[in-house]
C-alpha cells in the first residue's frame, strides 16, 4: 500500500471519534507500530485533529472532512493531455471513459482553475490512424488482461501468414500509432508481443493464476522487452 493510502486509510478508521491504539491500526494496515506513530505525528503535524498518545489510542472528533482533491496548473494540463491522447487513441470504452474523466476533473475545479482546464494546448487526433476493429479489441485485451483470462488468438505476422495462440495476456503498449500486446505466449513458452492490427481474431478461455516468471514485471527485465513478435 502506498504512503499517501494509508494515511487516508487511518484518517477514515478514526473518523467520528473511535478510539483505536496503534496496534489495532498497525494489524489492520499491516504496518509496524512505528510507521503508525510516525504516519499519526505527520497528519498532527498536516492539521488533521487527531487527539490520543501512544499506549493509550488515539481517535478523530466527528466534523471532520478531508480536504477536496486539488490540482495545480501543471498537474491538470498532464490530466487533461493524457485523458485527451486516450480518447483519441485508445479502445472505445477508453475513450468515453476518458471523455467522462475530463467532465469529473472540469466539475471538481474551482472556477478559477476551470480556465486553465479548458485552455490547455494539447490535443491529440488520430487521423483515422485506428479503426474501429482495432479500438475494440483493445477494450477487449484490456479486459482480458485485468480479468486475468487466457486468450485465443488468430494471428498474421508481417507476411499475412496467420498462426493460432493461447497467451496470457499482461499488458497493452502503444508505440504512437499502433498498439501491441504483452503476453505469455504458450506456444514459444516465453514471451511476445502482438501487434493489435495484425489480429485476426481474439476469443477469451480459461482463466489463469499470474505466475512470477510469466509477469509483467519479469518480461520488463528480459530480453524479450527489446524483441519484437515474429
Amino acid at each position: 500500500m502506498r504512503r499517501a493510502d494509508r494515511l487516508f486509510q487511518i484518517v477514515q478508521y478514526l473518523r467520528g471519534g473511535r478510539l483505536l491504539t496503534a496496534r489495532a491500526l498497525a494489524d489492520r494496515l499491516e504496518v509496524s507500530d512505528r510507521t503508525i506513530y510516525r504516519d499519526i505525528a505527520d497528519l498532527v503535524g498536516s492539521g488533521v485533529p487527531i487527539e490520543g498518545e501512544a499506549g493509550i489510542g488515539y481517535l478523530m472528533r466527528s466534523g471532520y472532512d478531508l480536504p477536496p482533491l486539488m490540482f495545480n496548473r501543471a498537474e491538470i494540463a498532464a490530466l487533461v493531455a493524457g485523458a485527451r491522447m486516450i480518447r483519441s487513441f485508445g479502445g472505445a470504452d477508453m475513450a468515453l471513459a476518458a471523455e467522462e474523466a475530463l467532465t469529473k476533473i472540469e466539475a471538481v475545479l474551482p472556477e478559477a482553475l476551470r480556465a486553465s482546464a479548458a485552455g490547455v494546448a494539447i490535443d491529440a487526433h488520430d487521423a483515422g490512424a485506428l479503426s474501429d476493429k482495432d479500438r475494440a479489441m483493445v477494450d477487449r485485451l484490456d479486459r482480458a488482461t485485468a480479468d486475468h483470462l487466457k486468450v485465443t488468438l488468430v494471428y498474421r505476422d508481417a507476411e499475412g501468414r496467420p498462426s493460432e495462440r493461447t497467451v496470457r495476456p499482461l499488458g497493452l503498449w502503444f508505440w504512437g500509432k499502433v498498439w501491441t500486446l504483452i503476453a505469455w505466449c504458450e506456444l514459444r513458452d516465453d514471451f511476445r508481443m502482438f501487434r493489435i492490427d495484425r489480429i485476426a481474431a481474439a476469443t477469451e478461455s480459461a482463466p489463469f493464476r499470474p505466475e512470477r516468471d510469466k509477469s509483467l514485471k519479469t518480461f520488463l527485465q528480459s530480453d524479450a522487452c527489446r524483441r519484437p513478435s515474429p
